[in-house]
């Protein structure tokens, strides 16, 4: 829900308009300084940026992190300059030495902006689409957060209203992320989101008439949005009518049961005298002769360059001024709310300060061994016992919440309460989520969910299904923000559904992405502890990865094994090597990971009834594996012992490091097929026997 609109009446004056005008130049001259880069939307879109930032965008250039301001979102990432130029004349931090060191190393105004880089950023966008998908989680985020603590204030007046604002290109409206996310936010009538599309026909190719034709807002009327068209080129002239966007963002404002996307059509790099609206400067510096006319057309001297009068840089630095106002308005609202509601209050302050409440993790179920659980039951049990102290924790499935195991038992869904159903019962502020069978938009709308608020939520799916949400995946680790995504039927375990389903390749590309954990649990026991390593977790994003079919769950009693919270050091001696009853040093090390795990333990047994002392190593996570010293490291995996086996079911990149040239490595480098699980692993010999034949043969090479 968005805040009550205020009563100000638009007003443009000379002094906004020569802002603008300068913020175009300083676009020209910025891009021609370091010779490269995306002028062209970033001069004809300095109008409508100009007046979200000074008339409509609730914000306190004096604190970017103020929890009451409204959210903005770049989403086409390339014209960073859009954003950077409001950010240097609303007084975000940003000097002109900032814009003319544009895309230069340890700028703050690198090519596209960077979350946690640059004050005023919300989001890292660069891919087309994600910045608009992830403003639906953005969305989502400031919903829950209502609901969370202060559901039954008036609409519009709570101090966890605020509106996330949005500027969106063609070409993220080309991308297909945008669709599903588009289309899930008109499900949920997110009223407090606001899509500025601009609506140039130009992209690299130049003329978008060549690939994207289609009648956009009649795509956004049928998702359920609220459509409004501004055209500043339907009198035959160009006419950059602020008045009338003014009345559209109001509208779209005002529209509280709808998302709103307003289509403006501008002309990009209006007023340049020959590149306007055309390719040529959309990516590329105009030129010095072009940056001399659109300097004349525009009344400044082609002479000068990165000029600005100190009257237009006070003018539009006022807007700060309005913005200590307007926080100090909200601030008396939010003490008003704190006074009313103590334990809500206490609680934002926890969630605000990152920590989780003490004892929690007193909460996670321990599993008797003696009964195989799937890990993904396992994860499901997980989350429903701590769901009860950790109201933060929200998330669902794409269609898949049966299989995946991510329902909090009794939780509402997030859903309007028109959208439930006989299976699922909801309100605006429930818990649980429905992605439908949009994979990518369900990560990228945790990655906005996480961004723009202090709950952490997560999203499932199948693993092989991670192809399909990997940008959004590869941005929350770049970002460094901790979304969480739960992936099971993690092998050719899942069986029969065969290898179009059956992950092969998909470990071994995640534990590619740098920043991410990925997280592959042995027995329900490792899955608690992994659940609370991931919690407790909130710099980077991790992937949890469960299987289908039951495994073994392990006496940790036994001689030689393990404490199950070794997982979160992401190695650890699970089963050591012995011989007559007690603990000796290992001939072979046995590496594995999930389910293998247990192939690898039988292994073990087979092996030391040869009298061959065998010591099995689970790994859970290699990446907080690498975190640990190298005296820890070293105690697992000694590096006097060579002979070494791997053994998990997937592609083999990524193991020959641990094994070393002596080791041998049991994967799967090819896809699976349709069978009973068992069958395909006897099949493709990932069997315990194998493990067995290949520790000997190791040893034998490690001699």
């Amino acid at each position: 829900m968005a805040p009550l609109a205020d009563n100000s009446e638009f007003a443009w004056t000379d002094l906004d308009q020569r802002a603008v005008d300068t913020a175009r130049v300083l676009a020209a001259d910025a891009v021609e300084k370091v010779g490269n880069g995306h002028p062209g939307t970033a001069i004809s879109l300095a109008p409508a940026a100009y007046l979200l930032f000074q008339q409509h965008l609730r914000h306190d250039p004096s604190d970017p992190a103020w929890i009451g301001r409204d959210r903005f979102v770049l989403s086409p990432g390339h014209t960073s300059l859009t954003l950077y130029l409001q950010l240097f004349l609303s007084g975000y931090g940003l000097e002109l030495e900032d814009l003319q060191a544009l895309r230069t190393w340890g700028a703050k105004t690198p090519g596209h902006p960077e979350y946690g880089h640059t004050a005023g950023v919300e989001i890292t966008t660069g891919p087309l689409g994600q910045g608009l998908a992830s403003a639906v989680g953005f969305a989502y985020a400031q919903r829950r957060m209502r609901g969370m603590f202060d559901a039954d204030a008036a609409a519009g007046t709570s101090p966890f209203d605020h509106t996330v604002w949005v500027i969106a290109s063609d070409g993220d409206l080309q991308e297909g992320v945008t669709s599903e996310a588009s289309s899930l936010a008109g499900h949920q009538e997110l009223g407090n989101l606001v899509v500025v599309y601009d609506e140039n026909h130009i992209s690299i190719e130049d003329d978008t008439d060549v690939a994207f034709t289609e009648n956009v807002l009649g795509r956004y009327e049928s998702y359920g949005w609220h459509t409004q068209r501004v055209d500043w080129t339907k009198t035959g002239n160009y006419v950059e009518d602020l008045a009338e966007l003014d009345a559209a963002l109001r509208a779209a404002k005002a529209e509280t049961s709808r998302p709103s996307i307003i289509s403006l059509r501008t002309v990009i790099g209006f007023p340049a005298p020959t590149k306007a609206d055309t390719g040529g400067i959309h990516g590329s510096k105009l030129g010095g002769d072009e940056v001399a006319g659109l300097k004349k057309a525009l009344g400044f001297d082609p002479e000068a360059h990165f000029a600005i009068d100190d009257e237009v840089l006070a003018h539009a630095r006022s807007v700060q001024e309005r913005g200590t106002q307007a926080r100090a308005a909200w601030q008396e609202g939010f003490d008003a709310w704190s006074a009313a509601n103590p334990e809500n209050a206490a609680l934002l302050a926890r969630l605000e300060s990152g920590e989780l409440p003490a004892g929690w993790d007193e909460n996670l179920p321990v599993f008797e061994p003696g009964k195989d659980v799937a890990t993904r039951s396992a994860s499901g049990k997980v989350i429903n016992a701590v769901a009860g102290v950790l109201p933060e924790l929200w998330g669902g499935s794409a269609d898949l919440a049966g299989s995946n195991n991510t329902t909090i038992e009794g939780a509402p869904s997030f859903i309007p309460e028109s959208r439930s159903t006989d299976s699922w019962k909801g309100n605006p502020y429930g818990r649980v989520l429905h992605f439908g069978i949009r994979e990518h938009a369900a990560a990228a709308i945790v990655n906005g969910i996480t961004l723009a608020s202090p709950t952490r939520a997560y999203s499932g799916t199948f693993l092989i299904f991670s192809d399909y949400q990997r940008p959004a995946i590869r941005l929350s680790a770049l970002m460094g923000v901790p979304s969480i995504y739960v992936w099971t039927h993690d092998s050719i375990g899942l069986g029969e559904d065969g290898p179009t389903h059956q992950p092969v390749e998909q470990l071994a590309s995640l534990r590619a992405i740098p920043n991410l954990d990925v997280v592959r649990p042995a027995d329900a026991n490792e899955v608690s502890f992994a659940w609370k390593k991931i919690l407790e977790t909130t710099s980077n994003p991790a992937g949890i990865i469960l299987s289908r079919q039951n495994l073994p769950v392990y006496d940790r009693s036994e001689l030689g094994f393990g404490a199950a919270s070794g997982t979160e050091k992401g190695a650890y001696v699970l089963a050591d090597a012995t011989a007559n009853g007690e603990v000796v040093a290992p001939e072979v090390l046995l590496l594995a990971t999930g389910s293998e795990v247990s192939l690898a333990i039988e292994a073990r047994e087979a092996l030391q009834a040869q009298g061959v002392p065998a010591r099995v190593v689970s790994i859970p996570c290699l990446e907080w594996f690498n975190q640990q010293d190298a005296a820890y490291r070293e105690s697992v995996l000694p590096a006097a012992v060579k002979a070494r086996v791997s053994v998990e079911a997937g592609v083999a990149m990524g193991w020959r490091e641990l094994v070393g040239d002596a080791g041998r490595i049991i994967s799967l480098d090819h896809y699976g097929a349709s069978a009973d699980y068992k069958r395909l692993f006897t099949e493709f010999g990932i069997t315990a026997e194998a493990v067995t034949a290949a520790a000997l043969d190791s040893i034998s090479a490690a001699k």
